[in-house]
């Protein structure tokens, strides 16, 4: 088992900062990925970023490229998600979760999930 808990979120100005983290505990050699993904009221929950735990490798969805940075700390295991220039549309409930394979952006790839943490972006 892996425990995921995340923690950062709040509410924040349009244009504003975020950095979200998540600490894993348990068996954290079983998963090779972390990914955060987000879902907003009324919408389906979509993949925001992933990062491979050995190689570091990131991924992004187009629509925060350039202004969310995923990085890691394989000595605290945890992940980070530096959320910058945040805009309304970046709203909603961020959950962070542990992938053993797969793709990283499909859901169904990631094994372990948090709790999440709301972020709000207000104008």
């Amino acid at each position: 088992q892996v425990q995921l808990v995340e923690s950062g979120g709040g509410l924040v100005q349009s244009g504003g900062s975020l950095r979200l983290s998540c600490a894993a505990s348990g068996r954290t050699f079983s998963y090779w990925g972390r990914g955060w993904f987000r879902q907003a009221p009324g919408k389906e929950r979509e993949f925001v970023a992933a990062v491979m735990w050995r190689s570091g490798s990131a991924y992004y969805t187009d629509s925060v490229k350039g202004r969310f940075t995923i990085s890691r700390d394989i000595t605290k295991n945890t992940v980070y998600l530096q959320m910058n220039s945040l805009k309304l549309e970046d709203t909603g409930v961020y959950y962070c979760a542990a992938m053993s394979g797969g793709t990283y952006s499909d859901p169904d790839s990631y094994t372990y999930w948090g709790q999440g943490t709301q972020v709000t972006v207000s104008s």
